[in-house]
């Protein structure tokens, strides 16, 4: 294989995945066949040092032999099986996607999960036709969730990536991406891979550094995305941290490309939506409420630093609401996180503390949305999201001015 060029690049991330891997793999193969049977394909397998036999899984996992294409695939398709060197982490495993992908010539690559179980052979052409037959360099996945289902995305990233630089896409900490070599290339330059990048941080910095950088970028719409769901309420510190600052330091970094974008566009969006059943996500809202309302008490000094003893006031105006009448307003969650990012800014405490600060305040916020969305459709719900976006890019110029004062 030494030397070979490939047309096409799958890498799957993993560890300690043997229970789902086999489908993901056998999906991704079937995938390849069917829609891509002229293109050279290959199957990269980047490994945390699993101890569960996932690798093994990868090397043997085959395809039903009844099943049928419509094309003979005119190459066998590669499986590389290879651990990765660095800080443990999606981020690091990634890492060694974006080398084999320069390294084998692809046109065109997509990760996928390893613990995916709603996967299909659809996923890969959805993902991989838009750079391949449209000349795009980035394509985010477009997702059917639970309403409780991806509240950092909901809350913190998605309505603060979209005010910031403008585009619509809904899914930016998907973990499922399409993406031309040449950006495969680009993102292998970046000198990121000690951060919180190799790490948790790599889909948000994956998909800013897309747009940030004016790559040509769009989603497409792979139906459920059914994994093992988490409840909001749980310890989701660690990922908080490390997107949050990652979106943060990315805030910094590309100011001048977005201080200046007002409003916000939609993206090219590729698949048709349907309908989907969705697993129910369970809430432990007694839970969340105690952590805020701990949160209120402990860190009223950092807080009160960080936001004002006006916005402080209004917190705990909140935090001594009983449940049927606990509401967090958007337009507040909105200031929060910028006067956070403006903290992040200032640098007023090390980025781990900081952001650790705001796991109460985020559980508040979660929690408010919750019991509003309780008897909500997906569209009601959706909508309540549409109006925070529009807080945060109503509210953008506060954020603006502010960096200005601090920058005299």
């Amino acid at each position: 294989m030494s030397g070979e060029k490939f047309d096409i690049l799958i890498g799957i991330a993993s560890y300690n995945n043997a229970k789902t891997i086999g489908h993901v793999v056998r999906a991704v193969d079937a995938g390849l066949k069917k829609y891509f049977p002229d293109k050279k394909g290959v199957i990269v397998n980047s490994d945390g040092g699993s101890k569960d036999g996932t690798t093994d899984v990868v090397r043997s996992a085959t395809i039903d032999h009844a099943a049928v294409f419509l094309s003979h695939p005119v190459y066998q398709i590669h499986r590389i099986t290879m651990p990765y060197n660095g800080i443990p982490g999606k981020g690091s495993a990634f890492k060694a996607i974006f080398q084999k992908s320069v390294e084998l010539g692809a046109e065109a690559c997509c990760v996928v999960d390893a613990d995916l179980r709603s996967i299909t052979p659809e996923w890969i052409e959805l993902l991989l036709s838009p750079v391949i037959k449209k000349g795009f360099d980035f394509v985010a996945p477009l997702y059917s969730r639970h309403k409780y289902d991806g509240t950092i995305t909901n809350s913190i990233v998605y309505p603060m990536t979209r005010a910031l630089y403008g585009k619509r896409l809904r899914q930016p900490i998907g973990g499922e991406f399409g993406f031309s070599g040449k950006l495969a290339e680009f993102y292998l330059k970046q000198d990121v891979w000690e951060s919180h990048v190799a790490r948790f941080g790599i889909d948000i910095w994956m998909t800013t550094e897309a747009v940030a950088n004016n790559f040509k970028v769009c989603q497409t719409f792979l139906g459920a995305k059914l994994h093992d769901p988490k409840d909001p309420g749980a310890d989701l510190a660690d990922m908080l941290v490390q997107v949050v600052v990652t979106l943060f330091n990315l805030a910094e970094k590309h100011f001048e490309a977005w201080k200046g974008i007002k409003g916000s566009e939609d993206v090219p969006t590729f698949g048709f939506k349907y309908h989907v059943g969705l697993e129910p996500v369970k809430v432990n809202m007694e839970r969340m409420l105690d952590i805020f309302r701990t949160g209120i008490r402990d860190l009223k000094p950092i807080w009160v630093d960080i936001l004002g003893a006006g916005d402080f006031g209004e917190i705990e105006k909140i935090g001594s609401l009983d449940i049927k009448k606990f509401r967090f307003p958007s337009g507040l969650w909105a200031i929060i996180i910028y006067d956070y990012a403006l903290a992040y800014h200032k640098k007023k405490m090390s980025p781990e503390h900081l952001i650790k600060s705001l796991v109460p305040m985020y559980l508040g916020r979660t929690a408010s949305f919750v019991i509003e969305a309780e008897n909500m459709d997906m569209a009601g719900a959706d909508a309540e999201i549409e109006k925070l976006c529009m807080e945060f890019e109503q509210k953008k110029e506060y954020l603006i001015n502010s960096i200005k004062g601090v920058q005299k």
